[in-house]
């Protein structure tokens, strides 16, 4: 059975950083895409970045791009978020998720299994 378990969320103030952790169980984590997903209140859960099964290959979204990086480590089947210069935009419950195959995608519905989620909240 697989398992994408987050850890690292919290409260922080603008300005800070956070670094979020996905430990994968029950696949062979290095022949999955991985990527970290936000929803925030009434919003849809969108993609805000993409790492492939290598970790040649980022992608990230216009809103986190140049705060955000996305990393991965195959020896330990963890996948990471740092996030810098958060924003109380930023607030929201991350999700990682998993997608068989080399090619990254942040379309929500080519992923395969996800974890159940940690809250970040920034404060302004």
């Amino acid at each position: 059975q697989v398992h994408l378990v987050e850890s690292g969320g919290g409260l922080v103030q603008a300005g800070d950083s956070l670094r979020l952790s996905c430990a994968a169980s029950g696949l062979t984590f290095s022949t999955y895409c991985m990527g970290w997903f936000r929803q925030a209140p009434e919003k849809e859960r969108e993609c805000v970045a993409a790492i492939s099964w290598s970790g040649s290959s980022t992608a990230y979204a216009d809103s986190v791009k140049g705060r955000f990086t996305i990393s991965r480590d195959n020896a330990k089947n963890t996948v990471y978020l740092h996030m810098n210069s958060l924003k109380p935009d930023d607030t929201a419950v991350y999700y990682c998720a998993a997608r068989r195959g080399p090619a990254l995608s942040g379309l929500r519905s080519l992923y395969n299994y996800w974890g159940q989620g940690t809250q970040v909240t920034v404060s302004s």
